[in-house]
């Protein structure tokens, strides 16, 4: 089976692309997956850190693959995201550094 037509690229540099888009969409996908685990364990509804994480890395990847590939909707929407994502970890970690300060009680 040749690659390249079957993924209809010309160039090994252009199905490169195409992996990294497609590792981009398993690990943002995989986000859903770990918070669900999370959610299941704990028998509520979790969004775990890592999800954001992996909301970072995936949206990242997937915007340079937008990017890439010159398409506007997809930069946008990627690029929207990665603002989110980013504010949710900002959150978290002064959450985290407030309850490092205020003693329990």
């Amino acid at each position: 089976m040749d690659l390249l037509a079957f993924f209809h690229v010309e160039t090994a540099a252009e199905l490169a692309w195409v992996g990294l888009g497609f590792l981009a969409q398993i690990l943002f996908g995989g986000r859903f997956l770990l918070q669900w685990w999370h959610s299941e364990k704990a028998g509520e509804s979790v969004v775990p850190v890592g999800f954001w994480w992996l909301s970072v890395v995936g949206g990242t990847l997937m915007l340079a693959y937008a990017l890439y590939r010159r398409d506007p909707v997809f930069i946008f929407g990627q690029g929207l995201g990665l603002i989110v994502y980013l504010r949710n970890l900002a959150l978290i970690r002064k959450a985290a550094r407030r309850a490092a300060v205020t003693p329990p009680g």
